[in-house]
């Protein structure tokens, strides 16, 4: 958080925006490689602006992977299903810095596939920010 006039406050604020998205029709082979999806949504979320403290992940028998991304901002998964050829994404940050559209956009091209769908839910209070009080802030 920058103390400079003029600047935007990203620390502290309650708001966010959570993005869920299932991807249809992408490799199968690509569903099932864990390394290729960790290295790849970590990419995602750098170039969104996220800040990636930590990837783990598990890789089913006989397949299918889950990935989660602990970030300063919040959170990130997938959830691949090589057998269908499918993929469920959820990628929450609070605050203003990230930017988790952009985050998906970037693994949906990265994953390839015939179909996305996508949904965004605003999460907290609008900005401006509102104070513990529930009330706004007066500038």
């Amino acid at each position: 958080m920058s103390d400079a006039p003029g600047s935007v406050q990203t620390v502290g604020l309650f708001t966010g925006q959570h993005v869920i998205a299932e991807f249809e029709g992408v490799d199968a082979d690509r569903l099932d490689d864990e390394p290729f999806l960790r290295r790849t949504l970590a990419d995602a979320l750098v170039r969104a602006g996220a800040t990636v403290l930590e990837v783990i992940s598990k890789r089913f028998d006989p397949q299918g992977v889950t990935v989660l991304a602990l970030l300063s901002e919040s959170h990130a998964s997938l959830h691949s299903y090589p057998e269908v050829e499918s993929i469920f994404v959820d990628v929450f940050t609070c605050g203003t810095q990230a930017n988790p559209e952009l985050a998906v956009r970037l693994l949906a091209e990265a994953l390839g596939g015939n179909s996305m769908r996508t949904e965004t839910i605003h999460r907290g209070w609008p900005e401006p920010a509102v104070a513990a009080s529930g009330k706004e802030q007066v500038s």
